[in-house]
């Protein structure tokens, strides 16, 4: 991946948004600050200190700074989104159901929620609530009338077992070896989300090349994440430290190449192959015999692409609909040819077109 592929700016966010061209990037990732309120200090049954989160980034005077704030960086995410384009937001109970009016009030067209669920959440120590053992994502396009914004359906089936992919995620927090640590081992950045989950939403919404935009960057997941599948991306920070953790994180990252970074595709986006397109690339010929899936009906092929069966004749889908006695057949799966290892569908030929197409 060039130099000119990874961008970190050190900066306000707002102010480094301003700064950005206009449709300029492919996808925003936001983990901006949750406004926790916290009150005071937590401590667990033993008297020992919670390692919370009370920074000053994620402190603001009122909810009304706060809504300011987040219209303010979601305005400049849009305008800087290419009109394909689309923004991940997550958040918790504090702060994600003001975001996500925020994001419908400037424009965006929500497409789903996404639960991450934490396979190993923090207890609630005083017992007086749920244990909060998920964080919500919010995914939407850039606006109501947008007819393209990129969703790797089957990519993400696959890696889901064959399985559409649900809007609950079961993934745990981020632990072990992957939590950065500063010099004196303590956490690098107190809210660093877990790799995995990046390289979902990347693997959901993005293609190789494409450019993401994190504002508000931290140790760099998104970075991380970015370089490993090929993707280009634009991370805003401002706190120094927390860029040199992701610089040192970012840089021992080795990206996949090539075929790995193949994404799986839906058929509806492949070439459209037509029958007759088999027959001109001498894999089957005019006289040829086809089967139905049990071999008991058969169709010649015709030089025109058409097949007849006795009186009946059309296309591949008009005659198996015919001969199945059915409202409407897909021939490509309908109709066979035989081979050493018995019947095949001819949607095989059909592969090995648009694989010399490629």
């Amino acid at each position: 991946m060039s130099v000119e592929a990874e961008k970190i700016i050190m900066g306000d966010c707002l102010e480094a948004l301003a700064a950005l061209p206009d449709k300029s990037v492919d996808l925003v990732f936001a983990d901006p600050p949750y406004n926790l309120q916290l009150g005071g200090d937590l401590h667990r049954p033993d008297n020992s200190k919670v390692d919370a989160v009370d920074d000053e980034w994620d402190r603001f005077d009122s909810f009304e700074t706060y809504d300011k704030f987040t219209r303010a960086w979601l305005t400049e995410c849009r305008r800087v989104l290419k009109d394909d384009g689309a923004i991940w937001v997550i958040g918790s109970y504090h702060n994600i159901f003001r975001v996500g009016s925020a994001l419908q009030d400037i424009g965006f067209w929500l497409l789903n929620d996404v639960v991450w669920r934490k396979t190993n959440p923090m207890p609630n120590f005083k017992g007086t609530r749920f244990a909060n053992a998920h964080e919500t994502l919010i995914w939407a396009a850039k606006s109501r009338g947008q007819r393209r914004y990129t969703f790797n359906y089957d990519a993400l089936k696959v890696a889901n077992d064959d399985l559409q992919m649900r809007s609950d995620w079961l993934l745990p927090i981020c632990t072990g070896e992957e939590r950065i640590k500063d010099e004196d081992g303590h956490k690098g950045h107190p809210t660093q989300k877990p790799e995995a989950l990046l390289l979902r939403i990347l693997l959901a919404s993005t293609k190789p090349g494409d450019v993401v935009l994190d504002p508000f960057f931290g140790s760099g997941t998104t970075g991380a994440a970015a370089k490993r599948l090929g993707r280009r991306f634009i991370g805003i920070e401002r706190d120094p430290g927390y860029i040199e953790l992701a610089k040192k994180r970012i840089k021992a990252v080795r990206p996949l190449t090539g075929e790995q970074l193949a994404v799986t595709n839906a058929k509806r986006s492949e070439p459209r192959i037509p029958f007759g397109m088999v027959i001109e690339a001498g894999l089957l010929s005019p006289g040829d015999r086809l089967y139905c899936p049990k071999g008991k009906r058969t169709a010649e092929v015709r030089a025109d692409g058409s097949l007849v069966a006795g009186d009946l004749s059309g296309s591949i889908h008009k005659l198996g609909a015919l001969v199945d006695d059915a409202a409407a057949c897909n021939g490509w799966t309908f109709w066979h040819i035989k081979t050493d290892r018995g019947l095949a569908p001819i949607d095989a030929l059909r592969a090995k077109v648009r694989a010399g197409l490629a």
